[in-house]
């Protein structure tokens, strides 16, 4: 598996677990339990880890260009 799959494997796995916060902070804010980190702390930790996810698919995706460019070809 070359560098690029990985990284895209990697900010995948970010994007569902970005997901799974904000439904957990959705599920905070609805039933207005105080969890420990409140319905925007885990709102605001969801969208980190998406924006995070975010970077490092844009990081696989120059990554696979690269490799697909052959070294003759970089200059």
């Amino acid at each position: 598996m070359d560098t690029g799959c990985k990284r895209t494997m990697i900010a995948r796995s970010g994007a569902v677990l970005s997901f799974a916060c904000g439904l957990i902070g959705l599920l905070a804010g609805l039933t207005g339990h105080t969890w420990k980190l409140g319905a925007e702390g885990w709102f605001e930790g969801g969208l980190l880890l998406a924006l995070i996810a975010v970077f490092i698919l844009a990081d696989g995706m120059f990554s696979f260009r690269r490799d697909l460019v052959g070294p003759s070809q970089r200059g």
